[in-house]
């Protein structure tokens, strides 16, 4: 829901050896590692000289959380894996395909679980219990919403076109740099200290959609607004564009206000605070990506 420059802060340039998975040996698998967070957290492993594998269809050996005949030789001669599920982990059927990859992953030699989790998200709680009882050395980061919604999938478009059309109303949200969860995935993964916990991942502010749209507007210098719609009618945009329904009822993550306020994970394992959305912002106009037309009206 991901840049150059934060990458290049936080990974290190030549090999460290000493940095390798405390828990188990061998490769760490990292599903969704062509994704927003995925992929980062395998940059930052393999700048460290960890042996890294893709966990995505593309990849060789493929995986595909739909058909799990493919996670077993996706998970040969691993010890840790960054488990991140799509389409979203509080979605019917995730606790499930959860449980039953925990559970073989540990059968097949990894010690070490780190999953991405939605913060506030009640349907989230089940794979998280799952994980747990996989037997595996784990630990769970709940992510606030991403930065990288903005550039990178979901609200790209609306933005170019110069119009948030969201149910969100007033509320706001915490959101949290992408990078700063690959920087801290990749801490937990590769030092001690981390597992049996679950560690609340936010960025270091609160802002509302207008906000949100005011900021883009000031940096980008292109006019976009914000316009608050009921539930329903998103609902119905997603059914009309051939889009699963399931992610506007996510948006009531924000509206009870049950995120609202930030946390303080960034700050626990990585000993700073995180990057502010006015940084992202800023960061993220210079590569152009804001520059073109949507792809839709």
């Amino acid at each position: 829901m991901t840049q150059n420059a934060q990458n290049a802060q936080s990974t290190q340039s030549t090999p460290d050896t000493q940095n390798a998975p405390e828990a188990g040996n061998g490769t760490v698998l990292v599903v969704g590692g062509t994704g927003k967070t995925g992929r980062r957290v395998a940059q930052r492993l393999t700048a460290r000289g960890i042996p890294v594998r893709i966990g995505s269809r593309a990849a060789a050996p493929p995986f595909v959380w739909e058909d799990p005949a493919t996670w077993d030789a996706a998970l040969e001669g691993v010890g840790s894996v960054y488990v991140t599920y799509y389409p979203d982990l509080g979605l019917p059927g995730a606790a499930d395909a959860i449980g039953a990859f925990s559970a073989q992953a540990v059968a097949r030699g990894a010690r070490r679980l780190v999953l991405l989790s939605g913060r506030g998200d009640k349907g989230a709680l089940d794979s998280e219990e799952r994980v747990k009882e996989s037997g595996a050395d784990w630990t769970v980061l709940r992510a606030s919403w991403f930065h990288q919604n903005f550039s990178e999938s979901f609200f790209l478009e609306p933005v170019l076109a110069g119009e948030l059309v969201l149910p969100t109303g007033d509320a706001v949200e915490p959101f949290i740099d992408a990078d700063d969860i690959a920087d801290v995935a990749t801490a937990v993964l590769t030092g001690p200290g981390h597992t049996g916990r679950t560690y609340e991942l936010t960025g270091p502010r609160s802002l509302g959609f207008g906000e949100v749209a005011a900021e883009l507007t000031r940096v980008t210098g292109r006019e976009i607004h914000y316009r608050p719609v009921p539930v329903d009618l998103y609902r119905a945009g997603l059914e009309a564009r051939g889009l699963p329904v399931e992610f506007a009822d996510l948006f009531g993550l924000i509206l009870d206000g049950r995120n609202a306020v930030p946390a303080h994970g960034v700050r626990e394992v990585l000993g700073r605070e995180p990057r502010d959305f006015a940084d992202y912002v800023r960061e993220t106009a210079a590569t152009g990506v804001w520059n073109g037309a949507p792809d839709r009206p």
